[in-house]
């Protein structure tokens, strides 16, 4: 891998001119965290906007032609780069953040490189809010233009709608189907007399995760047994969580598979969500609520599993600290 990034970074450093897509910053010693998120979103959007799969900042490396490899040390005692991609995706739409952050050593020098993904097709990537753009070696909000050029790209196809090949009914969970029944009597309270009359294949198709009577992928993922995972390959459905202590260090964890419909309670159940007393200023007795609401929590889980892409092999990774 390190020989690979190697190359393209020679190739990156060999351009006649600093691309839209691609920045070089010596950070010798820091870099302002706003400045880097900046740069995160306009790279982003200028490599969805010339067709790059990704765009790069480099660390290390001038600016300027004829480029030289200074190295840098941003971040370099630990944690160092280990929560960056986590911090990034807080101030980020759709908590998007790098593919990837490597460490070269060129020339006995450190050089930093981040993988920033192209902004997503119809959708300009922003920080803070605010949707930024590069014109030459100048950094700004992004013109109008280019951000109505993004929002019109029309959608990839729906992966999670499509045929899951191999794919039959015996690969469905019961307790699963039996579950997503009961939501959709919950939803439907119009249809909740006909639901427990359809058979399986009659409410998967009003649910609308099977395909002409053919299981899609959608359905795998929310109604799959788990030893139906292979189906999805290279696609991953899991959800990580993890605990961390006071010194970001992992002091549990538990992965959760399919079916994920039945996997939000069971994520849910591991999260510290406190009782928390207060007292109105219309009675004596103290009122005990949570101090998360617990339809918040498993609406973000719900919104996670419906709108990730599954095709990046990611998962679903949910991180609680541990207070001091």
């Amino acid at each position: 891998m390190s020989e690979d990034l190697n190359v393209i970074l020679r190739e990156m450093i060999d351009l006649p001119a600093e691309t839209e897509w691609i920045e070089f910053k010596e950070a010798k010693i820091n870099f302002d965290f706003d400045d880097l998120g900046r740069y995160f979103s306009a790279l982003s959007n200028e490599a969805n906007l010339y067709g790059k799969p990704a765009g790069w900042l480099i660390f290390g490396i001038t600016d300027r032609s004829p480029r030289k490899i200074v190295g840098s040390n941003y971040r370099l005692t630990p944690p160092g780069l280990d929560r960056l991609k986590e911090q990034i995706a807080q101030h980020t739409n759709h908590q998007m953040t790098f593919a990837g952050i490597y460490e070269l050593k060129t020339d006995g020098k450190r050089v930093v490189l981040f993988e920033i993904p192209a902004a997503t097709r119809g959708i300009p990537t922003t920080w803070n809010g605010v949707v930024y753009g590069r014109i030459h070696e100048s950094l700004g909000p992004l013109a109008l233009h280019e951000i109505e050029e993004i929002r019109r790209q029309a959608p990839l196809d729906d992966w999670s709608a499509k045929v899951c090949e191999g794919a039959t009914h015996a690969d469905l969970d019961p307790e699963a189907i039996a579950f997503a029944r009961e939501e959709y009597k919950k939803k439907h309270q119009h249809l909740a007399g006909e639901v427990d009359e359809w058979d399986n294949a009659s409410f998967l198709a009003r649910a609308k995760v099977c395909s002409q009577g053919r299981i899609t992928n959608a359905a795998i993922i929310l109604l799959g047994k788990s030893e139906a995972t292979h189906l999805l390959v290279p696609a991953i459905a899991h959800i990580t969580w993890v605990l961390r202590n006071e010194d970001e260090v992992e002091i549990d964890y538990a992965h959760f598979g399919l079916p994920l419909i039945l996997a939000v309670d069971r994520v849910f159940s591991r999260i510290r969500n406190l009782t928390v007393r207060y007292i109105s200023g219309e009675t004596l007795f103290p009122l005990e609520v949570t101090q998360y609401d617990p339809w918040v929590i498993r609406e973000a889980l719900h919104n996670c599993i419906a709108h990730q892409d599954y095709l990046q092999s990611a998962r679903i990774t949910v991180t609680g600290d541990l207070a001091p």
